[in-house]
């Protein structure tokens, strides 16, 4: 874990939502040292006191416990001082206070906490056209309750589609797009997620390469860990409810399900507009690790040397050996989901053992191709062309939870904080 210069920022973290993202959020930036202060709005009683609160704090039952974390495992705890009325403790030297009563953005007390930059993590809050009184809470909530910059640990969703993103608001991706975040205009930020994190920076290397007019068609398929959305046992769902599969036992199934990265990935990567891509996902039994299987189809030029696996894997070879933030890696190993858990800052694990490609010939029809003028075609001696196409398959890992997506949050988090 990085460690900033002790306390290098007078600003007060708010962290809204203490689940996954939340609550390992607060981890990260507890050994980044980066924030004097940190605020978590939980929104409501939690136990019976504080003290619940600390022991969910210091426990995670996918990365140890939280002294642990920081130190190894011969580390004594690091969570004291605890003060039920104000509802702080101390996390490793660094002030962590818990608010219990407000859930809506609008209402909660960031003015007067001195909270300027707040990191939602609630999945909840996700469409930036909506007021910041809409009865069922918004983002902008958070701006009417005192904060400057808000931060969201999910892709946007606006129900609206006509109205369309609003000028305050922007998509990044740490490593891909960082720098289309501009301090002077945008006050809601989303941080994409853990798997459009992935994808982009499986893609990113690929059109630098060859560029978007090579890469035909593209796929992927993300084998996704559980996460919080999915039920622990068979249940009803609830009203309104479409996608039944959701509400069956995640401990048991291999579940499909869909994911919007292909729609989140054209926001961070514009060229993906001029491809034609497809994104799926299936959800498996496991608490974090996952994978995507990315598919390619490349147009051979005859001029140069047909596309071989070793060429491919030396594109991202390369990258990561370049790439300034290392949020890129690349194995030749052998790896198993559970050894990828934890690695700082991977955006994406490239294994280039399983790199697979196959060249074959695709027969077109010319005069079944649109737009083609008829008088260019009956002037052709062949109307039957082949096409040599190049099918590529990437395997690309990556921790949804804290070694890709929380680190590169609190990334995006601290590099926004620096210029505010």
């Amino acid at each position: 874990m990085r460690k900033d210069s002790a306390n290098t920022n007078e600003l007060k973290l708010g962290v809204a939502g203490f689940g996954r993202i939340g609550k390992l959020t607060v981890w990260h930036h507890v050994a980044r040292k980066y924030f004097k202060e940190i605020v978590v709005n939980i929104g409501r009683a939690s136990g019976t006191s504080l003290q619940d609160i600390a022991h969910y704090a210091e426990r995670d039952s996918t990365y140890g416990r939280l002294h642990a974390f920081l130190y190894g495992h011969a580390a004594r705890p690091v969570i004291s001082d605890l003060d039920e009325m104000a509802g702080t403790m101390m996390m490793d030297g660094t002030q962590v206070k818990f608010l219990r009563s407000d859930r809506l953005p609008c209402d909660i007390g960031w003015r007067g906490e001195n909270v300027r930059l707040v990191v939602d993590t609630t999945g909840q809050f996700l469409d930036p056209t909506l007021p910041a009184e809409h009865p069922n809470g918004s983002a902008r909530g958070h701006l009417d309750a005192g904060a400057d910059k808000v931060i969201l640990s999910a892709p946007f969703k606006i129900a609206d589609k006509i109205t369309g993103m609003p000028e305050d608001a922007v998509t990044t991706v740490m490593g891909i797009n960082a720098n289309d975040y501009d301090p002077r205009r945008h006050r809601i930020i989303s941080n994409a997620s853990c798997t459009t994190t992935c994808l982009a920076h499986m893609v990113k290397p690929l059109l630098n390469a060859f560029g978007p007019k090579r890469i035909l068609s593209a796929s992927m398929a993300t084998i996704h860990a559980a996460t919080g959305s999915q039920a622990v046992l068979d249940k009803l769902p609830k009203k309104g409810k479409t996608d039944l599969r959701k509400n069956r036992s995640i401990m048991n199934n291999i579940i499909l399900t869909t994911t919007g990265a292909a729609s989140a990935l054209r926001l961070v990567i514009p060229e993906m507009e001029q491809i034609g891509f497809i994104a799926e996902s299936v959800r498996i039994p496991t608490a974090s690790g996952s994978l995507i299987i990315l598919v390619v189809n490349l147009q051979e030029e005859l001029s140069k040397e047909p596309i071989r696996r070793d060429f491919i894997n030396d594109i991202y070879r390369q990258t990561a050996e370049n790439d300034p933030n290392g949020y890129l890696h690349y194995t030749d190993n052998q790896n198993v989901s559970v050894d990828i858990i934890g690695i700082p800052r991977a955006a994406a694990i490239i294994e280039g053992h399983e790199t697979h490609r196959r060249t074959a010939e695709v027969t077109i029809d010319l005069e079944r191709v649109p737009e083609l003028d008829a008088s260019v075609v009956a002037s052709l001696k062949k109307t039957i062309i082949r096409v040599p196409v190049t099918q590529a398959v990437i395997y690309g890992w990556y921790d949804n939870e804290m070694g890709s997506y929380v680190n590169m949050l609190g990334d995006r988090t601290v590099s926004i904080a620096e210029e505010m």
